[in-house]
């Protein structure tokens, strides 16, 4: 039996499991590598793929705030118009 390295849950069976194979932890749900024999180590390539859509999100974002800003200073620009 492996211990899984984020919660420490020691009951994970790697038996059934080649070296470079993944597996789920069953008690936090981190994505695991089994490295050899009763041994586990956190997947940080999906962890990492995660952080980067996070991290793309929040750009997208900040593009449609900046859009927006442009799109009120040409309203105001277009209502000055009609005013003379």
């Amino acid at each position: 039996m492996a211990t899984c390295p984020e919660c420490e849950f020691d009951e994970i069976d790697t038996e059934d499991y080649d070296e470079g194979d993944t597996l789920s932890c069953p008690e936090c749900g981190k994505n695991l590598v089994v490295m050899g024999s009763d041994e586990v180590e956190l997947a940080d390539d999906d962890d990492d793929l995660d952080d980067d859509e996070d991290l793309e999100e929040e750009e997208e974002e900040d593009e449609d705030v900046d859009d927006d800003d442009d799109d009120e200073e040409e309203d105001s620009e277009d209502e000055e118009d009609f005013d003379e």
